[in-house]
């Protein structure tokens, strides 16, 4: 049986700091296991990526937090980790390219540890950049893209993700036209879900409950989709 909502009070689980191996040196990450918690088999498990590095972006985020926590309260393991050149991780900016295979390796590290268990991959503004480019090779069973900067960053190149997909953007975000991003998704082959907060800025201030809610929402239906 799958821990999805539970029944007593919640615990949020206990950081677990580790290092994965990166193509460019080791990765510093943190890992958040509810099932250390007493939590049951886990639906799936969560990698998140960071914003962009050359504008203080990391791991500790507190968007990347909260698209983790949300996992979490879903019975998922999450997994957050610093880039290349951020923090403790090794190696120098690579204008995604670089950053890309650092997903890649992670989600590599992630299935050893849980394997058998479908991966929900999600990033922030530039993390959704490299999630998305790497969900073709990922084969994520859902992807999250958090204000994916559709101005700055080619994001219409590659194929169209086929699976289940979410975009939360904020109305009154200051980096990214929200409005661009509904052209974005409304172009799409196959266009994603779309949760669009109203009054809301690119770092979520004040609304971050509102975007677990929307998140949490979204994987929960995964779940239990893929249950069916």
């Amino acid at each position: 049986m799958t821990a999805l909502y539970r029944d007593q009070p919640w615990r949020p689980p206990r950081p677990q700091n580790v290092v994965i191996p990166g193509p460019a040196g080791p990765l510093e990450a943190i890992v958040e296991d509810p099932a250390e918690e007493g939590g049951g088999e886990p639906p799936a498990l969560a990698v998140v990526c960071h914003p962009h590095p050359l504008y203080q972006g990391t791991m500790r985020n507190k968007v990347v937090h909260t698209v983790a926590r949300a996992a979490n309260r879903l019975g998922a393991p999450s997994v957050r980790f610093n880039f290349r050149g951020v923090g403790a991780s090794a190696g120098g900016w690579d204008e995604g390219r670089g950053e890309t295979e650092d997903v890649l390796a992670v989600i590599e590290w992630a299935r050893r540890r849980w394997p058998d268990r479908p991966l929900w991959l999600a990033g922030f503004s530039f993390g959704s950049y490299v999630a998305l480019q790497a969900a073709a090779a990922a084969a994520p069973a859902a992807l999250v893209t958090v204000a994916p900067p559709v101005q700055r960053f080619p994001l219409g190149e590659g194929p169209a993700p086929r699976l289940p997909w979410l975009v939360v953007q904020g109305q009154a975000d200051e980096l990214v036209d929200w409005q661009a991003v509904q052209a974005w998704v409304e172009a799409r082959p196959q266009p994603p879900e779309l949760v669009l907060l109203p009054e809301t800025s690119h770092f979520f201030h004040g609304r971050l409950n509102e975007l677990q809610a929307a998140v949490q929402d979204f994987l929960q239906r995964t779940a239990r989709g893929s249950e069916a």
